[in-house]
């Protein structure tokens, strides 16, 4: 989502890796790693040569940031956790050496039938984060988590499997969120989402901010706990990144979220930067330069997430698109719109769209990610195929002006890829498409229609936007520009601007779609209503108010 600032200031480092190295030398896998160690101290060697922490020098609870889980499969699931005993602080507290942690995974809370146990290595060249793979579980059952080092004890955590993939699985209900700026106000919404009924959390993008925290105000009571004044920065190293990630991972709400329930988790821009495309910055400083940052900043977003193995970046590139299912009931095609799209037409924000928007050679996903989206839907045997996925997909015109100004960040501003991906939908027979959708800090609920500008065109499938956790602090029910956008565009069937999120409950008959809303998030503990609630019929894709 644009937000109008001033350009960084970069770090020296990364100014002085930028002139010591070539785009054309970065862009390849050796000149991305080399160019990564020089620039953020890691070892091109490996981490395995640092000593070993004696567990018992570890004098505060290094669990500070909670417990997580992610990518639920049928027989594995993905444990994660960073040691940090002094959070706010560049090294969290340790030294720069391995620590063993213990794991168990467990039937129950108490623990008292343990499943799986093992150990694995915090090691200090991944900031202390731990990331185990449990494999050999039970398909479609619940399990409890938790880890130890030296004496310290984690939180639990309860996560999940899915299904097997041939399995005739029933419902599933998942709740989306995204969006969550820290000075905006508390993350009250995802203490909610903690206490909802969900099989699994899909978090949508924005998961931090990278603009200095300090210095553009804030609602949280920052007076019991003034926060450091290296928060007061933009992210630009990994230093920065690994610092915001460690903040963020501090609010209790967030961690009670993440300890409840697995997360399935995709990017937006504010993890890296405002509006970047592709290796294209919002500002104007040396492509290289601007590599350095991304590799920067996909390095700490694979170390702070419950991601597996092959999602690890190797420099600037990380592969986040992915494919999930819910045995037969739901497959989930996880997309990237930031990595690999083409730069923003005309300049990016708010335009009324020309001839570049309907350029073909231009994407939102780039080619290699559209073929798979599109061969993954030939080859789906799901009920449900849905997309998580970043930007606004469905048309959303400004005006009631002909034509209307719309989004150059979204897929307005990419038709002939969104052309594709609906012709290709269409070609794949796929007849229960539903996209979720973040970024907009509102919701909304829209059909897709074939042609956008033609009411009576055919809807193939449906959009939820999940609104903010904080961004945009308390919002309010019906935004000044409600009616405008209500009149023009027939298709869309709801728009909140509150924060909150949204539960989306799959079934072999309808799916139900329940947005949920929050009054206000500048003071903490505010009660969670339901805004509005739509079912959509297996068969019948369209939004239906319920």
């Amino acid at each position: 989502m644009t937000i109008t600032r001033h350009a960084p200031q970069h770090a020296p480092e990364l100014r002085a890796a930028a002139r010591h190295i070539g785009r054309r030398s970065f862009l390849t896998v050796t000149g991305a790693a080399a160019a990564l160690a020089f620039a953020v101290n890691l070892p091109v060697a490996g981490a395995a040569s640092a000593a070993e922490l004696d567990v018992r020098r570890i004098d505060d609870d290094p669990f500070t940031l909670g417990v997580a889980s992610g990518d639920p499969r049928p027989g594995s699931v993905l444990l994660w956790t960073r040691l940090a005993p002094a959070p706010y602080q560049p090294d969290g507290g340790l030294p720069a050496e391995r620590v063993t942690v213990h794991w168990e995974l467990a039937h129950d809370e108490r623990f008292s039938r343990i499943v799986r146990r093992g150990t694995a290595t915090a090691h200090p060249e991944f900031h202390h984060t731990v990331h185990v793979q449990v494999s050999r579980l039970d398909a479609d059952r619940v399990y409890y988590y938790r880890f130890r080092t030296g004496t310290w004890i984690s939180e639990t955590g309860r996560t999940r499997t899915a299904p097997l993939a041939t399995a005739q699985a029933s419902s599933l209900t998942l709740a989306a969120v995204s969006c969550q700026a820290y000075a905006d106000g508390y993350f009250t919404p995802y203490r909610h989402v903690a206490q909802d009924d969900v099989d699994v959390v899909f978090h949508l993008g924005d998961y931090l901010y990278e603009y200095p925290v300090n210095s553009v105000g804030g609602y949280r009571n920052y007076t019991d706990r003034t926060l450091p004044a290296l928060f007061n920065r933009e992210t630009v190293t990994l230093e920065d990144y690994r610092l915001r990630y460690a903040l963020f991972k501090s609010d209790p709400d967030l961690r009670a979220a993440h300890a409840a329930h697995p997360f399935v988790v995709t990017w937006d821009d504010h993890e890296t930067e405002n509006n970047y495309a592709g290796d294209t910055p919002e500002n104007s400083v040396p492509p290289e330069e601007f590599l350095l940052r991304r590799a920067a900043a996909y390095r700490a977003y694979w170390e702070n997430q419950p991601l597996r193995s092959p999602q690890q970046p190797t420099g600037p590139d990380m592969q986040l698109y992915r494919r999930l299912h819910w045995g037969r009931l739901a497959q989930f095609d996880v997309l990237d719109t930031r990595q690999y799209r083409t730069n923003q037409a005309y300049g990016d924000g708010s335009q009324i769209p020309g001839p570049e928007v309907d350029d073909p050679a231009r994407t939102m996903t780039g080619a290699t990610q559209e073929r798979w989206l599109l061969d993954g839907w030939r080859s789906s045997t799901a009920l449900w195929n849905v997309v998580p996925q970043q930007v606004t997909f469905s048309q959303r015109k400004f005006d009631l002006t002909t034509p209307s100004r719309v989004s150059m960040d979204a897929w307005d501003g990419y038709r002939a890829s969104r052309r594709r991906v609906l012709d290709g939908a269409k070609s794949a027979g796929i007849e229960n498409l539903m996209v979720l959708t973040g970024d907009v800090h509102v919701g909304y609920g829209f059909d897709i229609k074939d042609d956008f500008d033609d009411p009576d065109s055919a809807t193939l499938g449906t959009e939820i936007v999940a609104t903010s956790v904080a961004s945009g602090r308390d919002g309010i029910d019906k935004p000044a520009n409600w009616d405008t956008y209500m009149k023009a565009n027939p298709h869309m069937k709801f728009y909140n601007g509150r924060r909150g999120y949204v539960t989306v409950a799959l079934g072999e008959q309808r799916a139900r779609a329940d947005f949920k809303t929050v009054p206000y998030v500048t003071t903490p503990g505010a009660p969670v209503t339901t805004a509005a609630s739509f079912v959509t019929e297996v068969g019948e894709p369209g939004l239906t108010q319920a």
